[in-house]
């Protein structure tokens, strides 16, 4: 077997088609270091893919994968990626219709889920050794039917995990979250020590996995301002975080955050566009993008494909090991 058939192959989700998600998919594989570490296979509208590379002017070609065969043979299209073809599944049972870019609607909603429910049946299949997903607008998916509050909970449901989360990664830092895309008002009725203890475990799984840290220490960040001061800010420290903590004692090859920006705010001062998502419990491999679909730049051209390229990479990285 050749080397170039041992690279593991990705299953890259197109994201919501009205966001910057095909244009970070297309420049990122048009990049000689994805070819050379995986070999994708982009799931989505394939006219919104050909449409895209022609406007970004990439080496690439966009090409029609019709079935699972092509997607777990070594077949012409997917072998010959590195030579700049992009093969794409569309799953859609009709081409996209009109839709307008930066626009929340209902018939990209429908799209970027359906590109999902596809992209996992075929990890489930084994046709796909990794799955890299780019960013949703949850309130689109929503008018379509598909009530979830973001991708790590669609997978779970659509996986029949039992329990999954949120870690992000960038720079040195490997941040679990309690809770994520939360109003601020309900967090600290959102906090109970059997969802931290489950963060704490969730942390321990991936550092032991996928990172291969036998004996992983986690810190786990407090909730209000000097850790609550002795009841004098708070008792969500004494109420739920310490007896948690007690149940999982550790510090620090991992961080479990108890809110979505405690935990996004470092982890964006330090590898601001180069951060990835990797959800923990699943039965497959998925990394994603650290941003949304950004509908103010969308179709212009100007989207940084950086976290895409990083999201690939740990993929590939993390498929690799498990193969």
């Amino acid at each position: 077997m050749k080397q170039s058939d041992r690279k593991p192959i990705l299953g890259l989700t197109m994201g919501d088609p009205a966001g910057i998600g095909p244009e970070v998919v297309v420049k990122a594989c048009a990049m000689p270091e994805v070819a050379r570490i995986c070999r994708p296979l982009v799931i989505g509208s394939l006219p919104v893919m050909e449409r895209t590379a022609r406007a970004l002017r990439v080496p690439l070609r966009v090409v029609s994968v019709s079935g699972h065969g092509d997607a777990i043979g070594p077949s012409t299209s997917l072998r010959a990626s590195r030579r700049g073809i992009l093969p794409v599944l569309d799953p859609l049972e009709r081409p996209l219709g009109r839709f307008r870019m930066g626009a929340v609607s209902k018939q990209t909603g429908a799209a970027s889920a359906v590109f999902i429910i596809k992209a996992v049946r075929l990890a489930q299949l084994g046709c796909l050794d990794a799955i890299v997903t780019a960013p949703i607008n949850k309130e689109a998916i929503n008018l379509a039917g598909y009530d979830y509050p973001g991708h790590t909970e669609m997978l779970a449901d659509l996986t029949k995990s039992r329990e999954s989360g949120m870690m992000i990664l960038g720079g040195p830092l490997r941040i679990m979250f309690v809770t994520t895309h939360v109003a601020v008002k309900r967090l600290p009725a959102s906090l109970t020590t059997e969802r931290i203890g489950k963060a704490i475990r969730l942390a321990q799984k991936a550092l032991r996995e996928y990172f291969g840290i036998s004996k992983p220490k986690i810190g786990v960040a407090a909730f209000n301002p000097h850790a609550g001061e002795h009841g004098l800010f708070g008792n969500e420290e004494k109420r739920v975080i310490l007896p948690a903590c007690r149940l999982a004692r550790g510090d620090y090859d991992g961080v479990v955050a108890m809110y979505h920006d405690q935990g996004l705010i470092p982890l964006k001062l330090l590898a601001f566009g180069r951060c990835v998502n990797l959800t923990i419990g699943l039965p497959i491999i998925r990394t994603s993008v650290d941003h949304g679909t950004a509908y103010d730049i969308a179709g212009k051209g100007v989207a940084d494909p950086g976290s895409m390229v990083e999201a690939i990479t740990l993929a590939a990285k993390l498929a690799a090991k498990r193969k």
